[in-house]
């Protein structure tokens, strides 16, 4: 029987080469007018990088990703995502030298054990920006619009944006209290993995698209209820930013990040032509707690894949 491709992989042949070049092409246009620079990290890490910058409990380090041992005995990784990549290397070579603002972006293979499914491999390809030294709420704004542009340069037009705050260090603990309280007396009638989330960590039952769960956290407080003052302000000034560049927008307070390095700004880009659930184009927010998680300086940062 003749070899053929490893499940969850495929070829890119002749004549679908082509449409890859130009949406790289395309990549490469818009964002260097935006003032990104192109970077490439090894496809191999240490796993100690992904289990620390994704977190040893999430279900991408415990169960997806494609890790062995090297020949003394050391665990390395196929990498699974591209950010705790960019910020290793941006703390390993010092980039906050070379300018105050980092303005990067990627394009490569990522590598996840999943269920292999429609739009979802175990070899998948990723454009991700980063932007790394910046607090600005303006900044954010203009990074969504530079992807905006970029999908409209490619002909997709049918999209919408989805907006939230996950607050910070300040205000979401007592909030995440708040929502394991309200969900103590509801436990039993959520499904398995909710419960798990609720001990592990909670926000991420907001990512739950189990209808009967969702109808449940109508009736729960969301974060955005509950951010302190500079969170507010922080938001506030971000959504006056996306109206100046007048982009549309929808506020969704389900719209989460369950790690506790990501901050304020949280966003996806979604297409009802991708279908009802698994629709997101992108998804992105601040994530400013990483690069110290990864023992380098305290760095404000900010992007999308």
């Amino acid at each position: 029987m003749a070899i053929r491709s490893i499940q969850g992989t495929h070829d890119i042949l002749p004549g679908e080469v082509e449409l890859w070049q130009r949406i790289e092409d395309t990549i490469r246009a818009v964002f260097g007018r935006y003032g990104f620079a192109e970077i490439r990290t090894p496809v191999l890490e240490w796993t100690e990088l992904f289990a620390r910058g994704v977190g040893p409990a999430t279900e991408l380090v415990q169960k997806e990703m494609y890790s062995l041992l090297d020949s003394r005995g050391r665990s390395i990784t196929l990498r699974p995502e591209g950010t705790a990549s960019i910020v290793r290397s941006y703390i390993e070579h010092h980039l906050d030298r070379a300018a105050s603002v980092s303005r990067l972006y990627y394009i490569g293979p990522m590598f996840r054990h999943e269920r292999p499914q429609k739009g979802r491999y175990r070899q998948f390809h990723q454009l991700g920006i980063e932007v790394l030294g910046s607090e600005s709420p303006a900044l954010e704004a203009e990074v969504i619009e530079a992807v905006i542009r970029f999908l409209r340069e490619l002909g997709l037009q049918e999209f919408e944006l989805l907006v939230n705050s996950v607050g910070d260090n300040k205000c979401r603990p007592a909030y995440v209290e708040t929502l394991v309280a309200h969900m103590d007396p509801l436990l039993d009638q959520f499904c398995e993995q909710c419960r798990r989330r609720q001990k592990s960590n909670p926000l991420r039952i907001f990512d739950c698209k189990v209808p009967s769960c969702r109808a449940l956290l109508e009736e729960i407080p969301k974060l955005i209820d509950h951010l302190c003052d500079d969170c507010q302000r922080h938001h506030a000034d971000f959504l006056q930013w996306l109206e100046t560049h007048e982009i549309q927008y929808r506020q969704d307070p389900t719209l989460v990040r369950g790690l506790d390095y990501y901050v304020r700004t949280t966003f996806e880009l979604i297409s009802k032509e991708l279908g009802p659930t698994q629709n997101a184009i992108l998804v992105g927010g601040r994530y400013d707690g990483l690069s110290k998680l990864l023992e380098g300086p305290h760095v404000p940062a900010y992007g999308f894949a």
